[in-house]
């Protein structure tokens, strides 16, 4: 019987090792911490409960298939729940619009800001449906492009991608008002980019949450990483937690097998690596010439974004927040310049704020909500303190929020925070950057890591530093393509 080893238990590993379990595999996955789920974790404290990772579900159709192929169903294991509005947009200027899958709805909230951009929203809708219908296939539910990519898509249709405008020049050929921009906009922070850089082909993004709507797990988003881990070992996978790897074994130029913190070693016939791409090469690998000049290649790409997370736990029941929201910063552009060019965190950040209480009461005490706030973040840079500059910066979120009229400031009665240190010591994310490689450049589908290794034989990538990309869906199908590989190579026909 062939032998996987899956290095750890995020969404991607335990994706992977569903598919190779269903193909008569002999699947093994080792996770450091005490729970699978990698990114998509949970704390709970003070009886307030709050998801640390993602927290906007779309592509549901994804996390179908997975069970399909398992030969299970997705309502079995796990209840997805609508979610309306999709997210709650705040202005500083007090102007306030619903998201919404339905566009009666966000046509009259539309019109409020110019009434012209209803029939712009409507030709962007058209325009980003387009977009996923001529890239889907080839750069999102299929293996890494290659160059060769290009030839299954005719030339017109390649143009009509959009490959060589913004994102933000693309919207604004469509909408009018700033209002409208800035929300379209934001769409490149799910990939970590700035939609003044990332190419326009990546609005596809706004096609699956405006069109397809947004989930949410009963329970919390951990519920899908329960969901997979229950799967998993339904189908034979053995789970080990609190023992990750300390290293890839490699022979001849092949990966062997896989030591662990307590030094055992398991054999493999595959390795399925769910880590960081640059924090594989540099923690898990022999340090050979190879493996140090691909490292290096990896470090030299503009990282993605980090984030700055303050989890709280809040008395009172706050009417005007819906369970998704948006604080819009004053100065987009400027937000996007300190991030990314200045290395800084934004004085005038965006903060979001999911607040699952308003749909799962459980996960407060009565009276009280559960405040997930986060704001983008640069990637970890050389001399940059978190440690001293956390307690400042959070005063000047909790600032910005009271100017909206949210000032909780004497109602915290729980508190964590989580800076890009944190996230990477949690999880092993390279600098922190929580998508690996940056979005902001035209070449983006092809910088990202192949999911097979080039450097070791028989050693996969998954995760959402490697093809497609980050986000729930896309990390699913990273597993999905890895343990195609790894059959394909092992198994030819």
């Amino acid at each position: 019987m062939t032998q996987a080893i899956i290095i750890g238990g995020g969404i991607g590993g335990l994706s992977a090792a569903i598919r190779l379990a269903v193909k008569g595999w002999q699947v093994t996955l080792v996770e450091q911490n005490a729970q699978v789920g990698g990114k998509m974790s949970q704390i709970t404290a003070d009886g307030f409960r709050w998801d640390t990772g993602p927290s906007v579900i779309t592509m549901r159709h994804v996390l179908e298939d997975l069970f399909a192929v398992a030969g299970a169903r997705l309502e079995t294991y796990l209840t997805l729940l609508p979610i309306d509005p999709l997210t709650r947009y705040f202005w500083p200027d007090g102007a306030q619009l619903d998201a919404s899958a339905s566009l009666s709805e966000m046509a009259a909230q539309i019109a409020r800001f110019d009434e012209r951009d209803v029939e712009g929203y409507l030709r962007y809708l058209a325009y980003t449906a387009q977009i996923h219908r001529i890239t889907g296939s080839v750069f999102i539910y299929d293996h890494p492009p290659r160059p060769q990519s290009f030839l299954k898509v005719p030339l017109t249709d390649w143009l009509k991608a959009d490959p060589f405008r913004t994102m933000d020049a693309a919207i604004r050929s469509h909408v009018r008002s700033p209002q409208m921009r800035q929300m379209l906009g934001r769409f490149a922070t799910y990939v970590g980019g700035s939609p003044y850089e990332a190419p326009a082909t990546l609005n596809v993004i706004a096609n699956v949450e405006l069109v397809g709507g947004v989930w949410y797990p009963q329970g919390g988003i951990y519920a899908i990483a329960r969901a997979f881990e229950r799967l998993a070992e339904s189908v034979g996978v053995k789970i080990i937690t609190s023992n990750g790897a300390r290293a890839i074994q490699v022979k001849d130029g092949r990966a062997v097998g896989v030591t662990l913190n307590d030094g055992t070693h398991l054999d493999a016939d595959a390795v399925i690596c769910n880590v960081d791409v640059a924090t594989a090469y540099q923690r898990l690998l022999p340090q050979t010439d190879s493996i140090k000049r691909r490292l290096a290649s990896l470090v030299k790409h503009e990282p993605s974004c980090s984030g700055f997370v303050m989890l709280l736990g809040v008395e009172g029941v706050h009417n005007r927040l819906a369970h998704h929201n948006i604080l819009f910063s004053g100065d987009y552009p400027r937000e996007f310049r300190q991030i990314f060019k200045d290395r800084t965190p934004p004085d005038d950040p965006t903060i979001y704020i999911a607040v699952t209480s308003k749909t799962d009461p459980s996960h407060a005490p009565d009276g009280c909500e559960n405040w997930f706030v986060m704001v983008n973040a640069p990637a970890l840079t050389a001399g940059f303190d978190w440690a001293e500059y956390a307690p400042r910066y959070r005063e000047l979120i909790l600032s910005r929020m009271a100017e909206f009229g949210f000032d909780i400031r004497a109602n915290i009665k729980s508190e964590q925070i989580l800076t890009p240190t944190d996230l990477q010591s949690m999880t092993g994310a390279f600098r922190g950057a929580l998508y690996g490689a940056s979005a902001n450049s035209k070449w983006t589908a092809f910088k990202r890591p192949h999911n097979r290794c080039p450097d070791v034989r028989c050693l996969y990538f998954a995760g959402g530093t490697t093809h497609p990309g980050g986000g729930v869906p896309m990390v699913t199908l990273s597993g999905k393509v890895a343990a195609e590989l790894a059959v394909e190579d092992l198994e030819p026909s």
